[in-house]
């Protein structure tokens, strides 16, 4: 099919046919006429009429379904690109990679030109149904191609210009074609370099997507250019195996995909996944300088967004670090009596058994859904870890390589969360973006919905997720049409929702199709497990060697009552770590002063926490529930000597303030201190 016009940015002037014609090179003419001489091969006509029969809407929604992934990952970049080409009588098509357009969006007035020559949603623009076109030829070519005017085949296309550039995943096949389409009268010649960035930038957000819990090495020759679309990325196993890349990586390589996942990362460039975390496990490090064997050098960066799993210091916990010492053992002559590798850290649901017996059960309970499509309900107070949760039941699930879209119903206003959850048109409502928005339940087609905090929705808006619920179809806000979805859902809640029923603050129906299997996360006052929870999150704040945790500290820590549980032990150890940075144990002078006034003030009680300093060993430990935090806490530089602990405070107060835009609030809870030890602080600083 076409693709666009080749518009360029709102307000650039566009060139004439004659200057667009300038432009073509003989390479570009013989891929023409080699498109044409398959299209009489095929026995199309230059005259003959489009046709005008898309697919049947049941058919075309399979397809939308089937392509749900690349159309949420396409989405948004084609609303930005519709920003740059916005008033220029143009379109942006998404198609699939059988040449079927999925999605468009544009202009009014052109969307309507194009459909009267069928360009328009489950209409096939393969070379076999609507001769060359820049999305069939990028199809059949595998590479980005402009069809300008007369070029097209059919005389029925003359009056477009079309720029479309294929999409691949990280292995190389095929996922579908981005083209913009215009009127051949409106051509620029930046119009490709627009779409293939864009195409560039859908490839780049599959790639993290399929590899988020994998490390990435993002590298360029010139460090100026490592964040940009420019760069290149491989994705690493932690065997050292390349897993995949970006085009732009394979262009600056000079290898082909295949080739490139012939390579290890010694192979490659010469160095281990250990020496890589070792590099990036340094405070503030800078891009690691690699070289080919050829000699060829690059400025590399590594990356790894850990969206589904908790990180500690650059590093997720269940990551497999004896893989990547394994590799880098490999690396070395091998020597007689070398130890065994070390087991892996448990990930997915084996992640959350730490050995208390309450978790325990919540796990073997969980183990026996798993894929039964039963609707999971869970309870428990703030920190203890209901995300993390559900994060590892859509880990362990038939859906785990979808999306795990996670909303928190008591942070967005009322007025926004109908909108937020279900999508909107353009129009819909004062405020509404240009051409609507896709909610999160359709960003959450074929994987997890978790509603956290679902006891705080409003009624009405309960009722419109029951609906869903019950039909898996949505309708978004100001519109007509119905989206049909799959998704499991989560819910999870500290409220008590059976006194809310009562109260009639909660749809009753709506609880009932919530809770197929209803689980009560513990609090940590209730667990046993403490020493290997406070323990883990150390090992995973400080890798390069955590403080041990004195005998007077883990007492107190077992004598709170832990209001914010676990959530607020990670706080107390982060900021306890920093004040003993340097020092080879925690004591209580490294305590936030409000913490141990809390803390002294209670009476003695028995106390369920395993009395322990020491944990296990973090490959031998069971690995406890750590429940995310919002954000973590920024940790100051490591302080010269000769400083006091007071300095070295105000500094790690400082960069907190800083980090949470000077807001008192957010900085205390980031810190696990109050607000008013945040005055004293810095009243106590300026000497007043």
């Amino acid at each position: 099919m076409p693709t666009s016009r080749n518009p360029g940015p709102r307000g650039w002037s566009s060139p004439d046919t004659a200057t667009a014609a300038t432009q073509r090179k003989p390479g570009h003419v013989d891929l023409i006429q080699q498109s044409h001489e398959r299209c009489a091969a095929l026995g199309l006509t230059r005259i003959e009429r489009p046709d005008y029969s898309p697919l049947m809407r049941s058919d075309l929604n399979v397809a939308k379904e089937r392509n749900q992934r690349l159309f949420a990952h396409a989405a948004p970049v084609m609303e930005m690109l519709l920003e740059q080409i916005v008033d220029t009588e143009s379109m942006i098509v998404l198609t699939d990679a059988q040449g079927t357009i999925l999605h468009a969006v544009g202009d009014d007035d052109f969307l309507e030109r194009a459909g009267k020559v069928a360009l328009s949603p489950g209409v096939n623009w393969a070379e076999q149904s609507k001769g060359t076109n820049a999305i069939g030829t990028a199809l059949f070519e595998e590479r980005p191609t402009l069809v300008h005017a007369d070029e097209h085949f059919m005389h029925a296309n003359h009056f477009l210009t079309c720029s479309a550039a294929p999409i691949f995943d990280p292995r190389g096949n095929m996922l579908g074609v981005l083209d913009v389409s215009g009127d051949h009268r409106s051509y620029h010649q930046h119009t490709m370099g627009l779409v293939r960035m864009s195409a560039r930038m859908i490839e780049n957000h599959w790639l993290s997507d399929d590899y988020s819990n994998r490390l990435r090495l993002h590298f360029h020759s010139r460090a100026e250019f490592i964040g940009t679309l420019l760069e290149g990325i491989i994705v690493v196993g932690a065997d050292g195996k390349i897993l995949g890349a970006n085009r732009s990586a394979l262009d600056q390589l000079a290898m082909t995909g295949i080739s490139l996942r012939g390579h290890t990362l010694t192979t490659l460039f010469g160095t281990t996944v250990a020496a890589v975390h070792d590099h990036f496990r340094t405070p503030l490090p800078v891009p690691m300088k690699l070289s080919l064997p050829n000699g060829l050098h690059f400025h590399v960066s590594a990356r790894i967004d850990w969206a589904g799993r908790r990180v500690f210091g650059g590093l997720p916990e269940g990551f497999d670090d004896s893989a990547a010492k394994s590799e880098e053992r490999a690396a070395l002559p091998a020597t007689a009596g070398s130890a065994q590798s070390a087991p892996k850290p448990p990930a997915g649901l084996q992640f959350l058994q730490t050995g208390d017996a309450q978790i325990e059960a919540v796990v073997q309970k969980v183990r026996r859904i798993i894929n039964r499509d039963i609707p999971l309900l869970v309870l428990g107070e703030t920190g203890t870890g209901k995300e993390l949760l559900a994060r590892a039941v859509h880990q362990e699930s038939n859906r785990a390589k979808q999306p795990f879209v996670a909303v928190n119903c008591a942070s967005i206003p009322e007025s926004l969360i109908e909108a937020e959850l279900f999508g909107y048109e353009d129009g819909a409502f004062t405020g509404a973006r240009r051409k609507g928005a896709v909610g999160r339940i359709v960003q959450a087609n074929g994987g997890t919905l978790f509603l956290d905090e679902i006891g705080d929705m409003p009624l009405a808006l309960q009722a419109r997720l029951l609906r869903v619920l019950q039909e898996r179809v949505v309708t978004p806000l100001g519109s007509h049409k119905h989206i049909a979805v799959d998704i499991a859902v989560i819910g999870a809640t500290h409220r008590n929702l059976r006194e809310m029923i009562e109260k009639q603050q909660f749809r009753e129906d709506l609880y009932y199709r919530l809770n197929g299997l209803v689980l009560k996360l513990p609090p940590l006052r209730e667990r046993s497990d403490l020493a290997v929870v406070a323990r883990r999150i150390l090992q995973g704040e400080c890798p390069q060697g955590a403080p041990e945790i004195g005998p007077r500290v883990m007492d107190l820590l077992g004598r709170y009552h832990w209001p914010g549980n676990i959530r607020q032990l990670a706080n107390v150890l982060r900021t306890a770590a920093v004040m003993a940075c340097g020092e080879g144990q925690i004591t209580e002078a490294h305590l936030s002063d409000d913490f141990l006034e809390d803390v002294r003030s209670l009476p003695p009680r028995a106390v369920l926490h395993s009395a322990p300093v020491m944990a296990p060993p973090l490959a031998a430990a069971p690995a406890p529930v750590v429940a995310p935090v919002a954000a973590p806490a920024p940790v100051a530089p490591v302080p010269p000597p000769n400083r006091t602990l007071e300095e070295i405070e105000i500094d790690m107060i400082r960069a907190a303030l800083e980090a949470a835009g000077g807001n008192i609030s957010e900085a205390s809870k980031r810190l696990g201190i109050s607000r008013n030890t945040i005055y004293r602080k810095l009243r106590w600083n300026k000497g007043g």
